[in-house]
């Protein structure tokens, strides 16, 4: 059979190495196979399909370093989640038959109990007996925390296969930004990384679910995916029917062809190994001494990323080697070596390194301050309408007092015109119109901190090039929100400070403290990624666009929106429906249609006047090499698609939803309230951002952010230990 398109040159620059404990991985697998009912007579697999497929080569060449039975036992689990997907392929995805196919998985997680001892049902079928055997002889080894983390990243593999039956049953290509996020959780790479653990060392508690391990397992996820993609795209496009392959999204996406669609999915696999090393030396390091991880931890941390680097080399050699795949013309043999003979003229390694690094190198040679003009404003697709509150007006004067009040136009980088050009009391008014004239008073002082917050951390701290005090500022205003309903353990030193300890008493004085702790977490979230923002600065770094997109929902302040707009529905709603795929792919192309909005209006004020590089244009234009005017076209077709998701969602996903949760109409109609106020956002953050004069021409030319505030000293504080005073520098931000 013809190939559809040509491999593309893989960025791979480590050595693949091979298990020496192979064949016993081999010989083992096969048996247990057949003792779980998967070959002969399964319907689904023959010995041969599975000899084939050579699963044990597979974890031999990603596991080089593991004992013989480590090796067998990471080996069986991925001969049943192979089993598992071709299992689901002939049973449900071929038929289509959801409500069996979803009855199928329900039953799954009874199989993986985080206390052993826990009794399980008998097993109906291979892939229920397969994985019933395999937690047994695993999870004795690890920790709680590991089978709590392994247990979910199981279940987002089985349980999102429901989205690719029903993008199957619909004829529906994803997004490219839903893609890669389903794609994680349906192709199975976080639960690989989950077995990296248990073959090389386990993950210390105190850093898992930090930005840089999440990073780290997050770039090995996607490299292993959309180099899968590329391998699989014949078997799974050509003759399964599948339309879950990323050169197929980005061949409607870009509306281009195989070839080309195929050379830029290599391209954002390379971005995403860059990423992966740009985060195992820089911010792996930083967070281990953060958290005072002892010499062993940070060993363990160290192997374990070691040990997903060896899984991209090692998963790369067997797609080159596998019957399953499309691997015609892939360059074989090591990576370092340049082959020879026929047909290998263009498999120049150096040349292939060499272009590597100019697109590292890309990455870090943006020009700032660069004179781009006003910015080009496309036509938005807004399928809501705007509503504003008739308490607007009154709002105004009362924010300005708040804001003298708390410091905020007192320390030199806003003033009353600033204040007064960004008319935050309008973005409230949109995005809840039914407010009463308190609740909207305290969402336009939460939008008047964030976005002040959002405008200091650049340009003191950036300024400064003082990323340590950043970080100090950081932790005290995370102190600055206590969770048990106590007084803030902190003395404010300056506006921020003042201000968050005030809308922290105000806002949770009636919340619990499960509720205070995930709204602290939200706060959090946005103002770490300002410190991220500054690492970034401080390197002239362009990042990847997927890591861009993901930070720019926390830089925006989304979890903060989230979180106000879901505790206004109160306890109606269940919290594994907020968990659920479903609302989660709802409240993410909201969030990234409102980021979007900002990056395209904002785009002379970051780029021509602050120097800034976080702005999704840019992203784009150094990703693709491409202008202005192409960038911006690549950026609202995405914004358009997203908001065709939401639709979509709200059309078709959510009443299949209520349907497998059962929801009492009462939860159905809190739904209904919880969506209407994400449209209300979304209209509302449009509205705002054409009306006020942040970001126009004219006011940026007359109020620039070209200087730096001259604050004077606080002079000596009483501050806990645990949270330094930084010095004379200590609702979402809009940039």
């Amino acid at each position: 059979m013809t190939q559809p398109f040509e491999l593309p040159q893989f960025y791979m620059p480590h050595p693949a190495r091979l298990n020496p404990h192979v064949e016993q991985a081999r010989a083992h697998s096969t048996r247990w196979a057949r003792d779980m009912g998967m070959l002969e007579g399964s319907g689904i697999w023959e010995q041969s399909d599975l000899e084939a497929h050579d699963y044990g080569l597979l974890c031999a060449y990603t596991h080089p370093d593991c004992d013989g039975t480590a090796l067998s036992l990471i080996t069986d689990w991925y001969v049943w989640v192979f089993f598992f997907d071709d299992h689901f392929l002939d049973m449900f995805k071929r038929t289509p038959d959801r409500a069996a196919g979803k009855a199928h998985l329900d039953r799954l997680p009874l199989f993986m109990p985080l206390d052993p001892a826990t009794p399980v049902p008998e097993p109906r079928n291979p892939v229920e007996a397969g994985l019933g055997d395999l937690w047994t002889r695993t999870v004795p080894a690890m920790s709680e925390g590991w089978r709590r983390r392994f247990a979910v990243a199981t279940e987002h593999l089985l349980n999102e296969s429901m989205w690719e039956l029903s993008n199957i049953d619909e004829g529906r290509i994803a997004n490219p930004v839903e893609y890669i996020e389903m794609r994680r959780k349906v192709g199975g790479a976080p639960w690989s990384a989950g077995l990296v653990e248990y073959a090389t060392a386990e993950v210390p508690a105190a850093v898992a679910g930090s930005r840089p391990l999440r990073v780290l397992m997050e770039t090995f996820s996607d490299a292993v995916h959309l180099r899968n993609d590329l391998f699989s795209y014949q078997r799974e496009v050509e003759d399964e029917g599948e339309n879950s392959n990323g050169v197929l999204v980005l061949e409607k996406f870009f509306g281009c062809t195989t070839q080309e669609a195929a050379d830029t999915v290599n391209d954002i696999l390379t971005s995403r190994l860059h990423q992966f090393e740009h985060t195992a030396f820089t911010e792996v390091p930083a967070v281990a001494l953060e958290k005072g991880l002892r010499p062993d931890e940070a060993a363990a941390v160290a192997a374990y990323a070691k040990g997903l680097q060896d899984w991209q080399s090692g998963g790369h050699e067997w797609h080159m080697r596998s019957s399953r795949y499309m691997n015609k013309g892939a360059a074989a043999g090591a990576p370092w070596q340049k082959p020879t003979g026929l047909g290998t003229s263009a498999a120049d390694i150096g040349a292939l390194l060499a272009s590597a690094a100019a697109e590292r190198l890309r990455a870090y040679a943006h020009v700032p301050f660069q004179k781009v003009g006003p910015s080009l404003l496309p036509d938005f697709h807004m399928p809501f309408q705007v509503e504003l509150s008739p308490h607007l007006e009154a709002c105004r004067p009362r924010l300005t007092a708040w804001s003298h009040r708390v410091g905020i136009l007192e320390e030199g980088v806003w003033d009353e015109d600033k204040l007064a050009a960004y008319d935050l009391p309008l973005c409230s008014a949109g995005l809840d119109p039914d407010a009463t004239p308190e609740a909207l008073d305290l969402s336009a002082q939460w939008l008047a901190w964030g976005t002040y917050g959002d405008d200091y951390y650049p340009l003191v701290f950036g300024g400064r090039r003082d990323l340590a005090a950043a970080r100090l500022t950081t932790a005290r205003l995370s102190a600055c929100m206590p969770v048990d309903g106590e007084e803030a353990p902190v003395v404010p030193v300056d506006a921020m400070e003042r201000g968050l300890i005030d809308l922290w008493s105000r806002t949770t004085a009636a919340m619990s403290p499960d509720q205070r702790r995930t709204l602290r977490d939200a706060v959090d979230a946005m103002t770490e990624s300002w410190v991220w923002e500054l690492s970034n600065q401080l390197q002239n770094r362009v990042p990847d666009p997927i890591d861009y997109l993901e930070m720019r929902r926390a830089t925006f302040g989304s979890d903060l929106t989230l979180s106000m707009c879901r505790m206004g529905q109160g306890p109606a709603i269940p919290p594994e429906v907020y968990r659920s795929g479903v609302v989660r792919a709802l409240e993410n192309a909201a969030v990234d249609y409102a980021c979007l909005t900002n990056d395209v209006f904002s785009y002379q004020k970051e780029i021509e006047y602050e120097g800034e590089m976080h702005n999704a244009i840019l992203v784009v234009q150094n990703f693709f090499g491409c202008d202005y005017p192409a960038a911006l076209g690549i950026v609202h077709d995405l914004m358009t698609q997203r908001m065709q998701q939401f639709e979509h969602v709200v059309a078709h996903e959510l009443p299949v939803l209520y349907d497998d949760f059962d929801l009492s109409p009462e939860a159905r109609e809190a739904m209904g309230l919880y969506v209407a106020d994400l449209q209300n956002w979304l209209a509302g953050i449009l509205q705002w951002h054409r009306e006020v004069d942040r970001y126009k021409s004219g006011y940026l030319a007359r109020r620039t952010h070209g200087f730096l505030p001259d604050l004077a000293s606080p002079g000596p504080v009483p501050y806990p230990a645990s949270v330094p005073y930084p010095g004379r520098f200590p609702y979402p931000s809009l940039s």
